[in-house]
């Protein structure tokens, strides 16, 4: 069974002219009348949480079709429960660090993401590469390695040459803000 990811390089807060509809359709595409979708906002700072889970749960209602979604918010103590019982696990971004440190403590985590649609933005998506540059930090850092690639989310060109030296072999997934990309492994 294979495991569909769908990494989104960020966006802006607060900018309104730009349109996440065709990201959101791509997670929703091929799953069933009703789908269990798990938000994961272990990148964010606590403030955040709240906000940001409905602006995420706006954008799925929005580009559901006809479509049953339900909604839950990952916690740390039913997480692995949670991922086991939802069709889409969904990666907010923030701050990678913080959500690596939680989910480098779950064992065999990329074993629960079998069969599912995994979705990340910024964060999100860096959490799930070998390598990846973090724009905030300005340092490249290793990842979970769950897909074989490195990552730069709100990519600009001054990025360009930041991996010179670090994971050559690896695929380049250098994704501008509201650029998404899907892979399917």
């Amino acid at each position: 069974m294979k495991t569909k990811f769908i990494l989104h390089g960020g966006f802006t807060p607060k900018n309104e002219d730009e349109d996440l509809s065709d990201f959101y359709k791509e997670i929703l595409k091929d799953t069933p009348e009703k789908v269990n979708i798990l938000i994961v906002p272990f990148a964010k700072d606590t403030e955040r949480i709240v906000p940001t889970t409905i602006r995420v749960t706006n954008e799925f209602n929005q580009n559901r079709g006809q479509k049953k979604l339900e909604f839950k918010v990952a916690n740390e103590g039913s997480f692995i429960e949670q991922i086991k019982s939802t069709d889409i696990i969904y990666f907010q971004g923030g701050t990678t660090l913080k959500i690596l440190e939680i989910l480098k403590r779950l064992p065999s985590f990329k074993d629960l993401l079998t069969g599912k649609i995994v979705a990340g933005e910024s964060a999100g998506m860096n959490v799930l590469a070998k390598y990846f540059f973090s724009p905030s930090a300005n340092d490249v850092f290793e990842g979970l390695g769950i897909l074989p690639i490195k990552t730069i989310p709100h990519y600009k060109e001054e990025y360009k040459n930041v991996f010179k030296d670090v994971g050559l072999d690896l695929e380049s997934v250098y994704l501008k803000e509201y650029e998404y990309k899907v892979f399917l492994v």
